[in-house]
């Protein structure tokens, strides 16, 4: 097994290896086998934020894992961070499709024109959602386990809201659930506000959640 002090690269995929966590033998790069004991845990930290979630008024959802371009193309500025990146399907079968369909990256796309048909005053209105799927994005750098992987198991919230500060309210909400949820699973992490270059696309601002 490699020293961590020698090569910390190998040393991290030894461990994740010998830990039974995660097998990356499975021949498409970047997207790796989740083992039983990763599994485990895995589920484990989804329960733990299921738990947090709903009993913050959340409800749970499940978005289709395609998303059509002429919804993707919509949000120009949301979409150019995934320009290089998205995974795309063009054909059913042997017949090519009239309009082709992302594989998720992240969600946006999907959410919104539903949230549109969901919130028709402002009674219907916080909306707060959530859901836990896998996103696909095609990471061209050097995969690593849980850190670089190209098909992601990913936790997103999505809410709206009748004001811009019960939505900055709402981020501060999250910040707290963030905090219970690092501490159950000793975690440790900063926050930081990113720059105007490493914002999201189309945020007013973003919050990183570096460990």
């Amino acid at each position: 097994m490699s020293l961590k002090e020698d090569d910390f690269a190998d040393w991290y995929l030894d461990i994740v290896e010998k830990a039974g966590l995660s097998d990356k033998r499975y021949p498409i790069k970047g997207m790796n086998v989740w083992t039983p004991y990763g599994w485990k845990i895995m589920r484990q930290i989804d329960g733990y934020i299921r738990e947090e979630f709903d009993a913050t008024g959340h409800d749970e959802v499940c978005f289709p894992l395609m998303i059509p371009e002429t919804e993707f193309a919509k949000e120009k500025d949301h979409i150019k961070g995934f320009d290089e990146e998205v995974y795309w399907v063009t054909h059913a079968g042997a017949n090519e499709l009239d309009v082709r369909l992302v594989v998720r990256p992240t969600s946006e796309t999907a959410m919104y024109p539903m949230f549109s048909l969901w919130v028709r005053s402002h009674q219907d209105l916080p909306l707060k959602t959530y859901q836990i799927v896998n996103t696909f994005r095609y990471e061209t750098k050097q995969t690593r386990p849980f850190i670089r992987v190209r098909e992601i198991h990913f936790f997103e919230s999505h809410t709206c809201h009748v004001s811009e500060e019960d939505a900055q309210c709402q981020i501060e909400e999250n910040f707290e659930i963030l905090a219970r949820i690092a501490k159950r699973i000793c975690l440790p992490y900063t926050l930081l506000v990113r720059t105007e270059w490493d914002k999201f696309p189309g945020a007013h601002y973003t919050v990183g959640i570096d460990t």
